[in-house]
């Protein structure tokens, strides 16, 4: 993959600061909107830039938490204004179709836990925050935890590729990793709650059953 954005990165080494430092917020906010744009991957990068003295390290993981913050709030407008209309599939057709139902599970059960934990959960990013939206929840909250995501999230990253310096392919090498991990775990998290409300349903269908055989009513 790293390939393939070769040419990208020696663009934007090539760059002055300042259009460097507009680069990691277009993309750091483009992540959200427009998946699959490899932001961490920049971010990473811009962690490296750093390192050799080319860009300020907490520029780097300002700008990329604004940017992350913004796209973040963004999808979340985007499904607080379309509502269960979000999920018409002629509609945000960019968008991983089958992660909705998981995020909707997750806010039902953690609720702002899963808006803190955005970040962390690579490839429901986008997902999350439509649904946040689509929930109504509480713009304010949604803000504060989504940004407090973003701000732990890119400092580890940018920090990551300042520290290994000219290996930071590594770092992202391992966050290509991490997110397949991450996702294993979502799907088999998806698929135990899948399991345990099925067999809840099947439980109470059971009682309800045998409530009714036992109920005397209407048998004289």
């Amino acid at each position: 993959m790293l390939d393939g954005f070769s040419n990208f990165f020696a663009w934007m080494e090539a760059l002055s600061p300042i259009w460097a430092y507009v680069t990691l917020l277009v993309i750091a906010y483009g992540e959200n909107v427009m998946p699959p744009i490899p932001g961490d991957m920049v971010v990473v990068f811009g962690g490296y830039m750093a390192g050799l003295g080319q860009l300020h390290l907490g520029v780097v993981v300002l700008l990329s938490t604004v940017g992350g913050a913004l796209g973040f709030m963004t999808m979340y407008a985007v499904g607080h204004k379309l509502g269960r209309s979000a999920l018409n599939p002629d509609r945000l057709q960019w968008l991983p179709r089958d992660g909705f139902e998981r995020a909707q599970r997750w806010i039902h059960q953690y609720g702002y836990g899963v808006i803190a934990a955005n970040r962390f959960l690579s490839g429901a990013r986008s997902v999350i925050s439509l649904t946040a939206g689509m929930f109504r929840m509480d713009v304010g909250r949604t803000a504060v935890w989504c940004t407090v995501s973003a701000l732990v999230w890119t400092g580890l990253i940018s920090y990551a590729g300042y520290a290994v310096g000219e290996n930071w392919n590594l770092v992202v090498t391992y966050l290509q990793t991490y997110g397949r991990i991450v996702l294993t775990i979502l799907v088999l998290i998806a698929a135990a709650l899948a399991g345990r409300w099925y067999w809840r349903r099947q439980q109470d269908g059971a009682a309800t059953e045998a409530d009714d055989k036992g109920d005397p009513s209407g048998t004289y």
